[in-house]
C-alpha cells in the first residue's frame, strides 16, 4: 500500500513537473489566414473560437501571451494581383486596417472564453483599440492580460513578421512561435515539392543564405542581432502552441548556429 501511495505521488510530481511551462512570455505570431478556417477567406467564427480555447489553456499556465495578427485573410498589402492598381504604401495600410479587425474578433472569442484582452493598435484609433506603447503593454502581460498587436508596425513596407520581432523585443518576450499550416520549416516548399526536407533546427544565417520563407529578412535579422529564437510550428493541430510552451519537441526551431 505504501509503495502504491510512493508510485502515485512519483506520478504526480512528474505530471506537476512537466507542466512547467519553458517560456514565461511569449509573442505568437498568428497569420490572417489562421483565421480564415475551411471557408478561404475571411473569418470563420469556429476557427477562432477553437485558436481561442487552446490559448486560454497556455494563458492558464502562467505564461504571458502576447500576439501579432496578421491581415491577410482580408487585404494584404503591397499590390494586389488580378484586381486594381493601388499604390504599395495605401495598400499597406489597408493591410494593417485588415489586422485591426482580426484583432477585434480574437479578443471578442477570447473574452467570450473569460480571458481578459487588450487591443493594442500602432495606428491611432481610440474607439476601438489601445495606443500602443510598450510600458502599458508590459503591464498588461504583469497584470495577467492577453496582448493583441494589431496594426503591425504602424508604416508602410514593414510586414507584420518584421512587427513581430520588433514587438517581441520591446516587451523582452522569451520566444517568437511563428504559427503556419505546415510542420515548421523545409528546405523547399513542401506544399510543392515532393520530398522537401524537414529541419528540425536551422541557424538565422542559414534562414536568410538558403532564402528560406520563414519569416521575411528584416524579420530574421533583427531576431539575429537581439538572439530571439523563433519556433515554427503547426497551428492546425490543436494543442500545439501549448506543446511548444512546455518545451516539447514540436515543429523547427531558429537559433544561433
Amino acid at each position: 500500500m505504501a509503495a502504491k501511495k510512493t508510485a502515485v505521488k512519483r506520478a504526480t510530481n512528474e505530471s506537476k513537473k512537466s507542466a512547467v511551462p519553458k517560456y514565461a512570455r511569449i509573442v505568437l505570431k498568428l497569420s490572417g489566414e489562421s483565421m480564415q478556417g475551411p471557408q478561404g477567406f475571411g473569418i470563420h467564427s469556429e476557427t477562432v473560437h477553437a485558436i481561442a480555447r487552446e490559448l486560454k489553456d497556455v494563458h492558464a499556465l502562467g505564461v504571458q501571451v502576447a500576439i501579432m495578427v496578421g491581415g491577410g485573410n482580408i487585404f494584404r498589402g503591397g499590390r494586389q494581383k488580378g484586381g486594381i492598381e493601388i499604390d504599395r504604401a495605401t495598400g499597406d495600410y489597408m493591410g494593417m486596417l485588415a489586422t485591426v479587425i482580426n484583432a477585434l474578433a480574437l479578443q471578442d472569442a477570447l473574452e467570450k472564453e473569460g480571458v481578459h484582452t487588450r487591443v493594442m493598435s500602432a495606428i491611432t484609433m481610440a474607439q476601438v483599440a489601445e495606443p500602443f506603447i510598450r510600458r502599458r503593454a508590459t503591464r498588461h502581460l504583469e497584470k495577467d492580460r492577453i496582448v493583441i498587436f494589431a496594426a503591425g508596425t504602424g508604416n508602410p513596407y514593414f510586414s507584420t513578421d518584421t512587427a513581430a520581432a520588433l514587438r517581441a523585443m520591446e516587451i523582452k518576450a522569451d520566444v517568437i512561435l511563428k504559427a503556419t499550416r505546415v510542420d515548421g520549416i523545409y528546405d523547399a516548399d513542401p506544399e510543392k515539392v515532393t520530398g522537401a526536407r524537414f529541419l528540425t533546427e536551422i541557424s538565422y544565417r542559414d534562414v536568410l543564405h538558403q532564402n528560406l520563407k520563414v519569416m521575411d529578412a528584416t524579420a530574421i535579422s533583427l531576431c539575429m542581432d537581439n538572439g530571439m529564437p523563433i519556433v515554427v510550428f503547426n497551428m492546425n493541430e490543436y494543442g500545439n502552441i501549448k506543446r511548444v510552451v512546455l518545451g516539447e519537441r514540436v515543429g523547427s526551431t531558429v537559433t544561433p548556429a
